[in-house]
Formats: C-alpha cells, structure tokens, sequence
C-alpha cells in the first residue's frame, strides 16, 4: 500500500469527527445516550470506516470525494438511531453541517492547487489535506456556541416540519454547489484570475450561508413568539366570551330574583287553595330556569376557568360525556399561559380523538389533584378509535410527519417545571398523565 496516497487520503477523510461533532451539539438534549458513551460510539465506527475507506482509495484508485458519498448516507441512518428525532430535523442538521463542511473542503483544493499547479482534485497533497482538517476543526470552535445556545433551542421547540424541510433544501443547495465546483484539474484554476476568485468566492459563500442559518434563528423565535401570541390572543377570546356569559347570567338572575316574589305570590294562592299538582308543575319550571342559567366554576383563576368553560362547551356540542374533577393550587404558583398551553392542548387532543369514534362512545374524563403539597397531578382518559403513529421518540402525529405539536407543547411546559409526562393507549382509550412540580 502506498502510504503517499494512504495518509492523505485518510487525512481527508478524518474530516467526519468534526462533521459528527457538529451534528450532536446541535441536538446535544435529543441525544440517546450520554456525551461520553456518544463520543466512543462514535470513534468506535468512525475511524474503522475512514482506514477502510483510505485502504480502497489506496488499492482501486477511487475518488475520496466518490467514496464520501455511500458513507454519508449509511452514516445519517447511523445517527438517527443514536438521536431522537424526527425525520425533517434529522435531515436538517446533517444537511447543513455537510454543507458547510465542504467550504473546508474546497479551500484546501485552492490551497493545493498553489502548491501543485500541475495535480487534481483526486491527488490531494497532504499539507491540503492536513489544512482540510485544521479548518474543518477551526468551523466546529466557531459554530460550536451558536449551535449548542441557539440552534439546539430551534430544535427543541420549532415542532413546523416544513419550515425544517426548507432548511434542508437550503443547505441541499449549497453542498450541489461546491460538489459541482470541485476542481478536477487545477489547470482550470489557474485560468485568468481564478486562483485567487475561487477561494474568495467560497469565502462569500459560506458568510451567505451563516447568514441563512442565522436567519433561521430570527425566523424560528418570530414564529414561537406569534405561536405564544396566538395563544394569548385565544386565551384573552374565551376571557371574553367567559364575561359575556357571565354578564348575561347576572342580567338573567336579576331578572329571576325580581320575579320571584310574583312566584311566592303565586305559590301562596295555590297553597291556600291546597293545588299541590299546580304548585309542583310552577316549581319544576323555576328549577329548569335556574339549571339553563347557570356558570360553572372550575377555579378562582379567570384565564383558566374561561379556558375550562369554552372548551366544555366545544365538548357537548361534540356530543362527548366528560367527568372533569379540577383542583389547581391556591395560589396559582405555575404561569398561567404555561397552564392554559398544557391544558389546552391536553383537551383539544382528547377532543379530537374522540371525534373518531360514534357518538354514542364519546367520553373524556380529566382529574387534576394536589398532592404531597408539592406536585400538581393531571390524569387524561379520552375514547378514540385506536389509530396511532409511533415513532422512536414517542407518538408521532396523525396529520403530518412531525411529532405532535399538542404532545411536543405539553412535553416543554412539563420539562421548564421539572415534571414528568406520559402518554399510553389501549385499543379505545388514550391516556395522559402528567406531573408538575410546585417548587421549581
């Protein structure tokens, strides 16, 4: 085996420790196993496949770049098993760490090509080489903040799998693009001006590319922020529709308070006159217009007992028999917009499902209770046809490829107060039970 060919082709290839390092600090919380046990997995497969692949680049001649290509793939497939991810945000950080490592790549070929005007691409010198993996290293120290403080928060809570599937056309793009710009012949790059072109363009490219990336970020708080308005905006509606009703049924009581005293009247004659089937029929009805104007109170807290009443009333227009048994600390210790997410989407999930089965079989039954002073329990039985979607991070939606953005909300409200939430089902029932911790 010839070692002038040996070790730069295995210098090149080295390239994927960095890369793979790169994945996982973007995604260092959705990691399976812990930082250390991640890390040997990762020496433990990676460098057997690059003294592999140097050996066959060595013995048959072929490109690095050509071998690159099947290892990439059989790679990504590797990490998905060691991350819990779905599919969209798997695609996405792998696609744009490949991206932006072929800048390093393509730097070291105009490096090369000053050195050697004469070679190609495919007999890269082992000074480029060694200055491929020094940059490759140099890009990991310089995304590695950014990655682990603000792209391991987009990963966390931007649940949109369109929104990632963009940024993986994105970086798809620029990695088409430096992969068809390889130069094979470095003849080519001495043409004109394009010795020193061809590095500055690349140096263009990848600042244009951080700046997606960065806007990424921007684009990914701006729609958290408007979901998180959203949701304000909701809460503050059946505030509002919760006064209304409240208002009619001071108006309404009024009334009947007023008119009362004509009841008593009536009541007395038919009492003198001893017509006891009279005054029974006149009391039903005082007790049927006393039942049609009445507002339940869930809890002390507005927001929450508005948010309680609109959906209550969404689940008897939907025909669903529900059991709610609802005891909140007093006072309130956990954010009320955090609350009313959790709460929220826990019923509109139960609703839904409940919309899959005959009317007849509706039900939805939903307990939270105080316990050991310290922890807030909320138990979730709802009836559904069975359907579901797992994946290997837990329940997958039923509408699109993601995760389901109820469950995934419900998951972050439970993780900011230390909890603990877990999701089961049988053949016609799904369940939710969740804990809260009061002190955090």
């Amino acid at each position: 085996m010839n070692r002038y060919e040996y070790l730069p082709a295995l210098l090149q290839l080295l390239i994927l420790l960095p890369a793979a390092a790169s994945c996982f600090l973007s995604a260092k919380k959705q990691m399976k196993y812990t930082p250390a046990k991640t890390a040997a997995l990762c020496l433990a497969v990676l460098l057997p496949c690059c003294l592999a692949a140097a050996a066959i680049h060595t013995l048959l001649h072929l490109s690095v770049n050509l071998l690159l290509l099947p290892l990439l793939v059989f790679l990504f497939f590797l990490y998905r098993r060691a991350m819990d991810l779905d599919l969209p945000r798997a695609l996405a950080i792998y696609f744009g760490v490949c991206a932006i490592e072929t800048f390093p790549v393509q730097l070291s070929y105009a490096f090369d090509a000053a050195l050697h005007p004469a070679s190609g691409a495919n007999s890269l010198s082992v000074e480029a080489a060694l200055l491929r993996l020094v940059l490759s290293c140099l890009l990991l120290a310089a995304f590695a903040y950014p990655a682990t403080q603000k792209f391991t928060w987009a990963v966390e809570n931007l649940d949109f799998p369109k929104i990632w599937y963009s940024a993986v056309t994105l970086s798809a793009i620029f990695f088409t693009f430096n992969a068809l710009s390889v130069p094979l012949s470095y003849k080519t790059l001495h043409t004109g001006r394009m010795l020193w072109l061809f590095p500055i363009v690349e140096a263009v490219a990848l600042a244009v590319l951080t700046a997606i990336y960065l806007l990424f970020y921007q684009s990914a708080t701006v729609i958290l922020d408007y979901a998180k308005l959203k949701t304000r905006t909701h809460l503050l509606e059946m505030q509002s529709r919760q006064y209304t009703a409240l208002q009619e049924y001071l108006l309404q009581t009024a009334n009947l308070r007023h008119d009362f005293r004509h009841s008593i009247r009536l009541l007395a004659s038919l009492a003198e006159t001893g017509d006891l089937t009279s005054i029974k029929a006149h009391i039903a009805e005082y007790e049927v217009r006393l039942a049609g104007n009445t507002i339940t109170c869930y809890c002390k807290n507005a927001a929450l007992n508005a948010l309680f009443s609109y959906y209550q009333e969404q689940a008897d227009l939907t025909g669903i028999d529900t059991d709610w048994n609802l005891e909140l600390p007093e006072p309130l210790v956990f954010s009320e917009l955090d609350l009313a997410a959790l709460f929220g989407n826990l019923i509109e999930n139960a609703i839904a499902g409940c919309r899959t089965v005959p009317e007849d079989a509706r039900y939805f039954s939903l307990t939270t209770e105080v316990r050991h002073r310290n922890s807030l329990y909320v138990v979730s039985t709802n009836s559904f046809d069975g359907n579901v979607k797992r994946g290997k991070d837990g329940y997958r939606s039923t509408k699109h490829s993601g995760t389901g953005i109820g469950l995934a909300s419900i998951t972050a409200v439970v993780e900011k107060y230390g909890g603990s939430a877990r999701a089961s089902n049988s053949d016609r029932e799904f369940f939710v039970d969740v804990i809260l911790k009061m002190g955090i």
